[in-house]
């Protein structure tokens, strides 16, 4: 064994002792880090032939590397939609390398009923039914992706053919159609080989990111034949959702694959003024949820559900002498597109069995207070103005210069947004998904967006 590993071996103890005081450290500091830090000029640096160990390693990270670093993981991280991690979340994580199970067999570990019953225990969160079964996936993409294969094979079975062992050139023509996709739906639109350009922009309701459900339902009449459709259960610029309730009814009419994009909007179902908006989610045939976004657990995990898993596994199946064969409760890789991963449902199983449903229940209201609070003192500021009402979670604004609003905000520390447009309008959002984020730091970050719109 090289000399630097057999030591590091025999003083593994003291050097996660020391890793676990660094973290300390750093996750103490969290709530004054910058939340955002301008990329640093650093070097890159020769592989080291010998290496230095793990306890020098760890002092070059401090000194290089950790300074550069954002407080992404902190209370004024408004940029996308980003959670942090819970503290069980984090030990979960911890013990997630520790074990370091490859989450998609029975032959050798629990870990696959591990997952299977965080899965149940989400499935319980967002109000499904056990018709709907899961899995989990690297994030929003990853899922929506899963999500349009499965439906892609669904397309296929209603022309009486296998895209799966046919290819998608044996679907003829398709349509996907949306009213305000998500950038990753085009995509998974072009990793599958459906095409960025067969998705069909819906018209939306007035004033709304939210389709026009008469609209839709035009559209799918023209068709004559199959189709997918992509809904929304809140979008990433104003948290407007589709009507999932009257969508649904169509299938009783129109032949369609309803594909659910419920990222971080799935968690209204924890707040009891919201829950109505996904009360429909179950009638979707495959859903996509982010879970590195509002359930607060490190990057990066996400879970697919879906009603169709064998259309589901006639994707996904993958055949080898060493592996089990996917009938019955198929293994995990023969659902989704990794053969071997890490096994991710951990932290989520963690915070739930930490906190449950009443304490994710409350990070997300108070998520929603504080985008609230943050809307309504915006008011306060010249130069600022609300471009869509406060749904949820996200503020979506304006203000006279967004770029240098932005970076003025950033410089400070104080917080960090990101920006968009609206309706042809430059914008700023501000997303409230951090189990740490309360109204004080709301008030925060406004003093420091009012000294930016001041000093512009």
């Amino acid at each position: 064994m090289d000399n630097r590993l057999a030591a590091d071996l025999d003083g593994f103890p003291d050097l996660l002792t020391a890793a676990r005081d660094y973290a300390a450290g750093v996750l103490d500091g969290l709530g004054e880090r910058p939340a955002a830090v301008p990329p640093a000029d650093v070097a890159a640096q020769p592989l080291p032939v010998a290496g230095v160990g793990a306890a020098q390693a760890l002092e070059i990270f401090r000194e290089r590397w950790a300074p550069g670093f954002s407080g992404s993981a902190g209370p004024r991280y408004l940029g996308f939609v980003t959670g942090g991690a819970t503290p069980a979340a984090l030990v979960g994580d911890w013990l997630t390398g520790t074990f370091d199970q490859n989450a998609v067999t029975r032959q050798d570990s629990s870990a696959v009923g591990l997952e299977l019953e965080t899965v149940g225990w989400l499935r319980s969160l967002f109000g499904l039914s056990e018709a709907h079964s899961g899995t989990f996936v690297t994030g929003a993409t990853m899922s929506n992706t899963v999500g349009l294969a499965i439906g892609r094979e669904w397309l296929g079975a209603q022309k009486g053919v296998s895209v799966a062992r046919q290819g998608v050139a044996a679907l003829g023509d398709i349509a996907v159609l949306s009213g305000s996709p998500h950038s990753s739906i085009y995509k998974a639109m072009s990793m599958l080989g459906l095409g960025r350009d067969q998705l069909r922009t819906v018209p939306l309701a007035p004033d709304r990111e939210a389709v026009d459900v008469a609209a839709l339902e035009a559209a799918l009449a023209s068709l004559g034949g199959p189709a997918i459709v992509v809904a929304n259960a809140g979008t990433v610029n104003t948290v407007d959702f589709d009507d999932l309730n009257a969508i649904s009814r169509l299938k009783a009419k129109y032949p369609f694959w309803l594909h659910v994009d419920a990222a971080f909007g799935g968690f209204a179902a924890l707040s009891a003024a919201h829950k109505h908006l996904v009360t429909a989610l179950d009638a979707a045939d495959s859903i996509c949820v982010d879970l590195h976004k509002w359930l607060n657990v490190p990057y990066d995990a996400a879970i697919q559900f879906t009603r169709h898993r064998d259309l589901q596994v006639n994707v996904f199946q993958n055949a080898a002498a060493y592996l089990t064969p996917p009938s019955g409760d198929p293994d995990l890789f023969h659902l989704t597109p990794e053969n071997s991963r890490r096994l991710r449902a951990l932290t989520a199983w963690f915070t739930l069995a930490a906190y449950g449903l009443d304490g994710h229940r409350e990070i997300v209201e108070r998520n929603i207070a504080a985008a609230r609070r943050f809307g309504d003192r915006l008011a306060t500021l010249p130069g600022a103005r609300l471009l869509a009402p406060v749904r949820l979670n996200v503020v979506c604004f304006t203000v006279d210069d967004v770029p240098a609003t932005l970076a003025a905000v950033a410089r400070s520390g104080e917080a960090f947004l990101t920006p968009t447009v609206y309706q042809g309008v430059p914008a700023l959002r501000a997303a409230f998904s951090n189990w740490r984020t309360t109204e004080d730091d709301a008030d925060r970050v406004i003093t420091a967006l009012g000294k930016a719109l001041a000093a512009g």
